[in-house]
């Protein structure tokens, strides 16, 4: 079989009648949504239900799938005893878990913190357990979201749709996520415009099934929006690539200041422009027209992730290449997010092919901030090379423009570097505190700094 539905629910708390203690009234239209789809759910008769929680452990670089033959969890840190059993699809987990790995794609077992259910999945499970009218739930798999792109959390709802359809699991997919929690004034976490303006974007998309926008949403945009379940639903998408879905919204509502919305999914005929991923793909140029920088560093990542070896410079590089010595920024994208980023800001090799190479290798594999690059990523990356000019001593800010000019801000044996033209670093002043706080440098040590600017020549 395979992904027979999905649902689209809120966690609040609250909406417990032991949690909320009559203030769950005030989302009555939430709470007769979730009843709706929960007997939804349960009248399809899935062997399996999959639960998608933001409030399960959370990896910046690895999905947890929560392991073991069952869980339990309860309402009591929020002042209610009800309590929650189900047991795991403990078959489904493993051949997830396999076939993760053996694409590898980050997730799996390892890395559990605590095997008590959150909330997150409870209140799905709550509402599930009425809808079955108290008799046993079919197993569950429980997973979790991480730090990486949501391309990625697209690609395991690929992966969860996969397994369904080869142990022939009729499945049921439940992307637990509140909205928006900045949509009051009053409300516990305040105000801001992109609260109402990404309920209303997302309430769009979600009961339209355009699941294509929600990979395309700009990703500082739903973290200024405070958003929570932006990546399960994005999960939840992945398990509906290819097909089309008929999607139904049930409900939206936002009282206590964070938006709750309600949609059902179920999945249609075969429909090759859903496959949302391929449009992602960089397109790249016809090899004779590649800049040779770009291919240099595109060549080099890509030999050194499959065989662990770094490339001489070939020999049908520009003078330029070979002749020069500056200093290189190797930067690498996946989905648009930054992958790898490392260079030397005076040059520390023979040309800036060596330059290239040298930083290319440490973009790939040596980024502190990544796990390397895998092998399954090579055709998804994009690069640039930033190749700089000299530093220059300037003696104010105003002597900096943050389109045409990097920083380097020093104090002592700190030293921190950010390029020009960054997407999101708007002003002097921000760019100053970005380099400033990679050098370590802390805000109370401004007067002590010292700044130079550079300029670049970026190749993409």
């Amino acid at each position: 079989m395979g992904i027979i539905n999905a649902v689209m629910a809120p966690h609040p708390p609250i909406i417990i009648p032991g949690v909320g203690r009559g203030e769950e009234k005030k989302i009555q239209a939430t709470t007769d949504a979730y009843y709706e789809a929960a007997g939804f759910v349960a009248e399809s008769r899935p062997d399996t239900i999959v639960i998608i929680s933001p409030h399960s452990v959370i990896y910046a670089d690895w999905f947890h799938i929560s392991p073991g033959a069952g869980g339990r969890g309860s309402f009591a840190a929020f002042g209610d005893a009800t309590s929650i059993s189900v047991d795991y699809d403990e078959e489904f987990v493993r051949e997830l878990a396999d076939l993760a790995r053996g694409n590898s794609f980050p997730a799996g077992t390892e890395g559990e913190r605590s095997p008590e259910i959150d909330h997150g999945a409870l209140v799905p499970l709550y509402f599930l357990g009425n809808a079955y009218g108290g008799a046993k739930l079919p197993p569950v798999v429980r997973i979790g979201l991480s730090g990486l792109s949501l391309a990625e959390h697209y690609r395991l709802g690929m992966i969860i749709k996969e397994v369904a359809e080869t142990l022939g699991r009729r499945v049921s997919v439940v992307a637990s996520g509140d909205l928006s929690h900045y949509l009051t004034r009053s409300g516990p976490y305040g105000y801001r415009k992109e609260g109402p303006q990404y309920d209303r974007q997302i309430m769009d998309i979600m009961g339209k099934g355009d699941f294509g926008s929600l990979l395309k949403m700009n990703e500082s945009f739903c973290s200024a929006a405070g958003e929570c379940g932006h990546r399960s639903f994005t999960m939840m998408a992945g398990c509906f690539d290819g097909v089309a879905v008929r999607a139904r919204r049930l409900s939206y509502e936002g009282p206590f200041g964070v938006g709750y919305g309600v949609c059902i999914f179920e999945p249609g005929d075969p429909d090759p422009g859903r496959r949302y991923l391929d449009a992602l793909r960089p397109q790249r140029p016809a090899a004779d027209e590649e800049d040779p920088y770009v291919r240099l560093a595109r060549l080099t990542v890509e030999t050194y992730v499959k065989t662990g070896k770094k490339i001489s410079p070939p020999a049908n590089l520009p003078g330029e290449m070979t002749k020069n010595r500056a200093g290189v920024f190797v930067t690498l994208h996946l989905y648009g997010r930054l992958r790898g980023c490392i260079g030397t800001t005076e040059p520390t090799t023979p040309s800036i092919a060596h330059e290239i190479i040298q930083n290319g290798v440490s973009s790939c594999s040596r980024d502190p901030r990544f796990m390397p690059v895998r092998e399954d990523e090579l055709p998804l990356l994009e690069y640039s090379v930033d190749v700089l000019g000299k530093p220059e001593d300037i003696s104010s800010p105003y002597e900096l423009d943050v389109k045409r000019y990097g920083v380097i801000v020093s104090c002592g044996y700190r030293r921190g570097l950010l390029l020009p033209d960054l997407e999101g670093v708007d002003t002097v002043e921000e760019q100053i505190s970005i380099a400033m706080k990679k050098a370590g440098i802390y805000p109370g040590e401004r007067d002590k700094i010292r700044l130079q600017r550079f300029e670049v020549v970026r190749h993409v």
